[in-house]
């Protein structure tokens, strides 16, 4: 049976191993062409959709060792004429080697092809054709290229032409949305680009083929996580095409066409790199000029915090361009991330009047941070931006050297609102974005000022938002959540420079209650504690500590041998009190 195509319309393509594209006529164009016309497809049928990107003649016995991929191989026989026993195994072996199809001329070397031969073609699907025997080599070799040739200059002549267009779209002011249309009308299917945490960044088509796109890709990742895929470069399937985002050797995203009957075809691809190329240019612009903004805006806010800002009015003038609500009750909520020294950060040194100094420009510079710290550091300013814009539109958030600050909207000055409200819907929220997208467990501490009323009082409450920070985390580890109402008699021990002062105020104060080695000199300092707690109240100590009252006037005697007459001398009880909270401090 001759085997004929009508119209074969746009060449296949596939990725070769560089990320290229390659074009080529699939088996069935091939057997399309005019000098073909007499050619029989006699196995392999549903081989038909193999690709053909080369042509090559095996007039020799040693053929296998020169064969490549996406061939046609051309043959009269000959070096097969005196082993038709292993022409069963050739099949499997040009079909291991990746080859398209095996054409074969009979009559002069070889009446006929055993029956095995043909069975094995079509059980893998390798198209066998039997050529007519009037037709040479060189005029199938020919024809069958310079269709390649031709086919491929014009899908590519189209695709320059695409890049042209898309190209000048930005050149005149568009952004991803426009880029997104114009591939959308030009392929007809819905097209959208998405970023690392399949966000829509731009879409075009009807909102159930936008959803669909994310779900796959989403679905896609899901597999890779699983080991399912090790994909990196452009792919698709029937109804989808993905193409990576790819700028500077940063991952943006993905572009991704979807056409729900299947309609996409292989030339498409070609253009959606294209769209991807000039999609990474647009959000590359974006990027620098947002880093631009953002910087403009931290420098501002750091003269805000410094008060070299210009007087309230001006202040908030300026804020208005920024979309900024300064203008009503604020407080300032200051994040840092936790397992490093604050070393050349902000507020690590006083100003002239004991404050604490806002981030230097220069600090990150100073500092000498690696990757994986600046890493970590703009994913916990993207985390609290995302969480703070959600919350309040007004609000103001910067990214500083070693932390990030807002300034966000407050109805009063209540530590209340660290632990409901507002403040406590953004601290969760920051957290769980930030510990989503990161690699590494990280954690971060925050402090909390006071609630103030103009701008004027924003050093102050900057201060106060690092000090709680800073006596938060000495308090009570990494993570801390502290507000600077709440930090009572620890504000005034943060203020002693010199932490071996305070390690000899405790040692002279508590003597071998000070140790931690020895648990029965522990758990008196515990009894201690309490009975400072309910001010030498022995009912009500004995019930928290579950002790006989006779124990624990026992105990009494005990810690005041030790001590000193601390049940009768006020003085010893402050001095004491105030070593056990030297105690409780970390970091000192």
């Amino acid at each position: 049976m001759s085997y004929t195509t009508a119209d074969p319309g746009p060449p296949a393509l596939r990725l070769a191993s560089t990320g290229t594209l390659t074009y080529g006529l699939s088996v069935g164009e091939v057997l399309g062409v005019s000098t073909l016309n007499g050619a029989r497809l006699i196995a392999g049928r549903a081989g038909l959709e193999r690709v053909v990107q080369r042509l090559n003649v095996m007039e020799v016995p040693d053929i296998l060792s020169w064969v490549k991929p996406n061939e046609l191989l051309l043959t009269t026989g000959y070096p097969l004429r005196n082993t038709p026993q292993s022409l069963d195994n050739l099949v499997a072996d040009l079909d291991e080697r990746g080859l398209a199809a095996l054409a074969i001329k009979l009559g002069r070397y070889l009446d006929s092809l055993p029956a095995e031969m043909i069975a094995q073609a079509d059980r893998r699907g390798f198209p066998l054709i039997l050529l007519p025997n009037d037709v040479g080599f060189d005029d199938i070799l020919n024809q069958v290229l310079t269709d390649i040739l031709n086919r491929q200059a014009s899908v590519l002549a189209r695709t320059e032409e695409v890049h042209r267009a898309l190209v000048q779209i930005v050149l005149c002011g568009g952004g991803l949305q426009e880029v997104v249309d114009e591939v959308a009308t030009l392929l007809d299917v819905a097209v959208v680009v998405l970023d690392g945490e399949q966000r829509v960044l731009a879409g075009a088509g009807p909102d159930e083929h936008v959803q669909a796109m994310r779900a796959f890709d989403a679905g896609r990742h899901a597999a890779c996580g699983r080991g399912g895929c090790g994909i990196i470069g452009a792919h698709g399937t029937g109804d989808h095409l993905v193409v990576p985002v790819m700028a500077g050797g940063f991952d943006h995203g993905r572009i991704i066409a979807f056409s729900p009957g299947g309609a996409l075809r292989g030339s498409d691809l070609g253009i959606l790199e294209r769209a991807a190329t000039v999609a990474a240019l647009v959000v590359t612009k974006q990027q620098a000029v947002a880093a631009v903004e953002s910087k403009y805006r931290a420098d501002f806010l750091r003269d805000i915090l410094a008060g070299r800002a210009g007087d309230d009015d001006r202040v908030v003038a300026h804020c208005d361009g920024f979309g900024w609500d300064l203008d009503r009750p604020v407080m300032v909520i200051v994040a840092e991330l936790d397992g490093r020294p604050r070393g050349g950060g902000p507020a690590a040194e006083p100003d002239a009047k004991g404050r604490a100094k806002p981030p230097d420009a220069d600090a990150a510079a100073r500092g000498g941070r690696g990757a994986e710290e600046r890493s970590a550091q703009e994913r916990l300013a993207a985390a609290w931006t995302t969480a703070v814009r959600r919350h309040d539109r007004g609000a103001a958030v910067a990214s500083f050297a070693h932390e990030v600050v807002a300034v966000v909207g407050a109805e009063g000055d209540d530590p209340a609102e660290l632990t409901a409200g507002p403040v406590q819907a953004m601290l969760k929220e920051a957290s769980s974005i930030f510990a989503e997208h990161l690699p590494v467990r990280r954690t971060f501490s925050t402090g909390v000022s006071r609630t103030v009323t103009s701008p004027a009082a924003l050093p102050e409450a900057y201060e106060q938002a690092v000090k709680a920070v800073r006596v938060g985390r000495q308090l009570n580890g990494t993570g801390a959540r502290a507000h600077f109402d709440q930090l009572g008699v620890y504000r005034l021990l943060s203020l002693v420079s010199d932490p071996e002062e305070l390690h000899a105020f405790v040692r002279e104060t508590l003597g071998d209650l000070a140790a931690d080695d020895e648990p029965e000199l522990v758990d008196l300092r515990r009894t201690l504690q309490v009975l400072l707690e309910t001010n030498l109240n022995v009912a009500e100590t004995a019930r928290r500590l579950h002790f006989h009252y006779n124990t624990l006037r026992y105990r009494i005697g005990k810690l005041e041998r030790m001590l000193g007459a601390f049940t009768e001398d006020a003085h010893l009880r402050l001095n004491l009190t105030l070593a056990l909270h030297v105690l409780r401090m970390r970091g000192i």
